[in-house]
C-alpha cells in the first residue's frame, strides 16, 4: 500500500496489519530514506504497538548477515519517507530491490509512505535531488507514476501535472495520510485517516492534465 506521507494514524497501521490476516504478524520497517533515524523508529513502534513483532533492517555500518531471511521472513514490510534516490541507490548495492520483488512476487504486503509510497512505482516525484522536485525511475512493482503529498505541499501538484506533459507516465496522487491498496497491480481500495481526504487517478488527454478524485474510506 502507497501512502501520501505527511501524516499518519493509528488506525492506518491497524488496516496495514489486518492485510496480512495474521494474529500476531512479523512486520519490518526499513528507514534507509531517513538516514535510519532513530525518531522515526519510534515513532513506528509506538504507531504498531503491540499488535506486531516488529524488527529494523538497518544497513549502517553494513547490513545483517541474513539479509535474505531478514526480508523475506515477514509478513509486512513497512518502508518509510526520505531521499528516495539514497534509499534505492543503497538497496540495490545490497540487493534488497531483488529480494523486495521476491516479497512481492510472494505473501508479503508492501507498504510504504512518501518514499515509501514512490518507490513501488514505475515511476515518481521526488525532492531527493534538491528542492526542485523532479522524475526518478524507482522499482516499477506497480505500472505508471506516483505523487505524494499532494495536498500539503505547495509545489507537488503543479510540478506533477508539469512532468506528466513531457515525461511521466500517468498515475496516482494521494493527500497526506491517504493510503492507496493494490491488489495484483490493480487498485482495490484507497482508506484515509482523516475526512475529505482523496486520492487521484492522474492522466494527460489531449494535452490538458485531468484528474479523476478518487474519495477515500476514512479509517
Amino acid at each position: 500500500m502507497a501512502v501520501g506521507g505527511g501524516k499518519s494514524c493509528e488506525e492506518l497501521a491497524a488496516f496495514l496489519v489486518g492485510l496480512t490476516r495474521k494474529e500476531r504478524p512479523r512486520v519490518l520497517y526499513i528507514g534507509t530514506a531517513s538516514a535510519e533515524d532513530p525518531e522515526s523508529a519510534l515513532r513506528m513502534y509506538d504507531r504498531f504497538g503491540a499488535r506486531v513483532e516488529l524488527s529494523r533492517l538497518e544497513f549502517f555500518p553494513w547490513p545483517p548477515e541474513d539479509l535474505r531471511s531478514t526480508v523475506l521472513e515477514q509478513d509486512l514490510i513497512f518502508v518509510g519517507g526520505g531521499n528516495t534516490a539514497n534509499m534505492l541507490a543503497i538497496w540495490r548495492v545490497h540487493g534488497v530491490d531483488e529480494l523486495l520483488r521476491e516479497a512481492y512476487e510472494g505473501a508479503v504486503v508492501l507498504s510504504g509512505s512518501s518514499a515509501g509510497g514512490i518507490c513501488w512505482f514505475a515511476e515518481g516525484v521526488t525532492d531527493s535531488f534538491g528542492p526542485d522536485l523532479d522524475k526518478m525511475d524507482c522499482l516499477g512493482f506497480l505500472p505508471g507514476s506516483f505523487c505524494p503529498h499532494y495536498d500539503d505541499e505547495e509545489l507537488r501538484r503543479p510540478r506533477y501535472h508539469e512532468l506528466l506533459r513531457v515525461e511521466l507516465a500517468s498515475g496516482y496522487a494521494a493527500d497526506s495520510g491517504v493510503g492507496l491498496h493494490f491488489v495484483d497491480g490493480e487498485l482495490r481500495e484507497v482508506v484515509a485517516c482523516e475526512e475529505g481526504s482523496k486520492a487521484y487517478r492522474v492522466e494527460v488527454r489531449d494535452g490538458d492534465v485531468v484528474e479523476e478524485p478518487i474519495e477515500a474510506r476514512v479509517l
